[in-house]
């Protein structure tokens, strides 16, 4: 078994963060991750571009170099990688914690499907994205409905319905429609999301207004069957229209029962916001942090790259307090 100051669950950016700073203060420490490096960006839509400038995407004190003013997908791997290299960091991939259990004494056993560790300090940085918002609707689990976008060409010459109105939702109907998609909305406001990228915004509304992309507004999708949906109009009446693929992209939330399951407090009545310090991120179990976007709870918008950096600093130096 092996004996660890912290044990960071995570090898997002803000994981890759938190190891930075470990290893700068001397500590023994190691990131498990169950997927690839930064797992969540390398699933992201190909050609996505971020919100942030590539300055407020940086960790370790190392230049995001990027000549567009916002990087994409493919800019921010290979920053994360090189950042990873650069700074030898401990990393296991495709390795899934499976248990994390408080010892009376001091620390954690924590079981992963390849091995068995010993840490005084546990990080949860997992972020959020691997759990889709299910609509619970009839029809959810064929085949043709995806909760994830990656690119457009599969939806060239189809019926696509995009359930959503967030930026994933907006990319990829945008994406689709010039690609050469049929592409209808349902959008359960009234209005695209105020949360979608300023230079999108109006991309998107245009499109809808001049007709090239059907909306649906204070609308929800009732049931999909293999070649047609069902929608709930603002009219009340429902409406049925010919359909190839549904792309429910209702968003996503961390994974409480995880959290749960390694004994952290979670609020059902706030958002199911995760109890901790906000000053030191410490959980209600002594030696459990968290950090990043999971820290929100269900208000996945709170916590970015940019503005939960921080959160590796906090920790660590708490954790140097502490000894």
């Amino acid at each position: 078994m092996k004996d660890l100051d912290i044990l960071i669950i995570g090898a997002g950016p803000i994981g890759l963060a938190c190891a930075i700073e470990a290893q700068k203060a001397g500590l023994n420490y190691l990131i498990v991750e169950k997927g690839a490096l930064v797992n969540s960006l390398f699933n992201y839509p190909l050609f996505m571009t971020f919100f942030s400038t590539a300055d407020r995407l940086e960790i370790g004190n190392i230049p995001f170099m990027c000549l567009a003013p916002k990087p994409g997908r493919q800019e921010a791997l290979e920053y994360y990688r090189s950042v990873a290299n650069n700074k030898k960091l401990n990393i296991n991939l495709y390795e899934k914690v499976e248990k994390v259990k408080k010892q009376l004494d001091e620390g954690f056993i924590v079981l992963t499907s390849k091995a068995e560790y010993k840490a005084k300090n546990v990080i949860v940085a997992t972020g959020f994205y691997d759990i889709p918002i299910y609509m619970d609707i009839p029809g959810e689990t064929l085949p043709k409905v995806r909760h994830y976008y990656k690119e457009p060409h599969e939806y060239v010459m189809q019926k696509i319905l995009v359930v959503g109105a967030n930026n994933s939702a907006v990319d990829a109907a945008l994406e689709i429609w010039r690609k050469g998609g049929d592409v209808t909305m349902v959008i359960r406001g009234d209005k695209i999301g105020d949360r979608v990228k300023y230079w999108v915004k109006p991309d998107i509304e245009n499109r809808i207004k001049e007709g090239s992309i059907k909306a649906y507004f204070n609308s929800e999708l009732l049931e999909i069957t293999d070649k047609e949906v069902k929608i709930k109009t603002a009219g009340k009446e429902t409406i049925v229209l010919e359909n190839d693929f549904v792309l429910a992209l209702t968003g996503f939330r961390p994974n409480f029962e995880m959290l749960q399951n390694f004994g952290v407090e979670i609020n059902q009545q706030e958002q199911c916001f995760p109890a901790h310090n906000l000053e030191t991120m410490e959980t209600n179990i002594p030696g459990l942090f968290l950090a990043g976007v999971v820290c929100g709870g269900l208000n996945t918008h709170k916590w970015f790259i940019e503005n939960s950096r921080v959160h590796a600093v906090k920790i660590v130096e708490y954790i140097l307090r502490k000894n």
